[in-house]
């Protein structure tokens, strides 16, 4: 549904962004992180329309975003960061002032607003000054712009941004029921809204893509061995310990915080060694009560920080060495 390639876009001696690419297919959510000034909002800018790439293609549903522009916006809906709404329009006015911008006809329009209403919950906000709208609420309203010609894709530029924990998660809800029926690009630095809504990560930093993959894949980079983590009940953390580290494959026993009345472990094998199974029996062997076992891997925000590091200035004069 989205497909860029080889994408690079300059301004004079600048690389805003440098020969990416990546896909987005039908019904996904794609989370697109980076820190700011990485080249997200330039990205979306393309994909929109609003930027000519210098070099390498993108497309939408097919069409290309230069020679075939048109097609292209009749088939996203856009909310930047800021929502493109007038405050001192009523939320139904503008909504239909949208409707008649995205070339909706005129005998569909009111079902139209009506709909999006109701899917973005602000049906009882119609009659409303833009104006005196919350925060949460305007964002709704943007997000109702861009679906009211109900397009395949959607692309979010921060959509929770400047939201409180509230108005974070109903928009997550919201953005997570539009999943399917649209392809959604969803450009934030949230991490957790990454791991609640998208499917897949496309990861860009200084305009360059660095890692482009699935959420759990990500948690799971290190595959070839395994960091568990064990909970037990009904015994000491030092004996405990001591019969973890006698299990096969076992590489270190690490203690951590633990509920009351438990004791826990990360535990972390040797490559190419399944621990949970022998874990397990360890425990109940030992006449223990097992709580948890659960493999763990990286927290995204563990890989984002890895993969986005600034390397580190050399002094003048200094070499570079391998």
């Amino acid at each position: 549904m989205i497909k860029v390639e080889g994408l690079t876009k300059r301004y004079a001696r600048h690389v805003a962004v440098r020969n990416i690419s990546f896909e987005a297919g039908k019904g996904e959510i794609v989370g697109f992180l980076g820190k700011n000034g990485a080249g997200k909002t330039t990205t979306m800018r393309v994909l929109t329309c609003f930027l000519p790439p210098t070099e390498g293609k993108a497309s939408i549903a097919g069409f290309d975003v230069v020679e075939q522009s048109l097609e292209v916006k009749k088939r996203i809906g856009y909310l930047p960061e800021t929502p493109p709404v007038y405050p001192e329009m009523d939320v139904a006015s503008y909504l239909t002032f949208v409707a008649k911008l995205k070339g909706i006809p005129a005998g569909e329009i009111a079902a139209r607003v009506d709909e999006v209403c109701k899917r973005t919950s602000i049906d009882d906000r119609k009659r409303t000054l833009i104006s005196k709208l919350s925060k949460g609420y305007r964002q709704r309203v943007g997000i109702a712009q861009a679906i009211i010609h109900n397009p395949p894709v959607l692309i979010l530029d921060e959509p929770t941004s400047g939201l409180d924990p509230e108005q974070q998660r109903e928009a997550r809800q919201l953005i997570a029921s539009l999943s399917g029926d649209h392809t959604i690009i969803l450009s934030t630095h949230i991490l957790s809204e990454v791991e609640q809504s998208c499917s897949k990560v496309v990861i860009i930093d200084k305009g360059s893509i660095v890692a482009v993959d699935s959420v759990a894949n990500l948690h799971n980079r290190k595959k070839a061995a395994e960091t568990v983590l064990i909970e037990v009940a009904g015994a000491e953390s030092l004996e405990v310990k001591r019969r973890l580290e006698q299990v096969a494959g076992v590489a270190s026993v690490a203690s951590r915080e633990s509920r009351e009345g438990t004791v826990a472990f990360d535990v972390q094998s040797l490559e190419h060694y399944s621990l949970r199974p022998e874990l397990a029996r360890a425990v109940v062997q030992s006449g223990w009560n097992l709580t948890e076992l659960r493999a763990t891997g990286e927290s995204l925000e563990e890989i984002f920080l890895e993969l986005t590091k600034s390397e580190e200035p050399k002094p003048e004069g200094e070499v570079a060495t391998k």
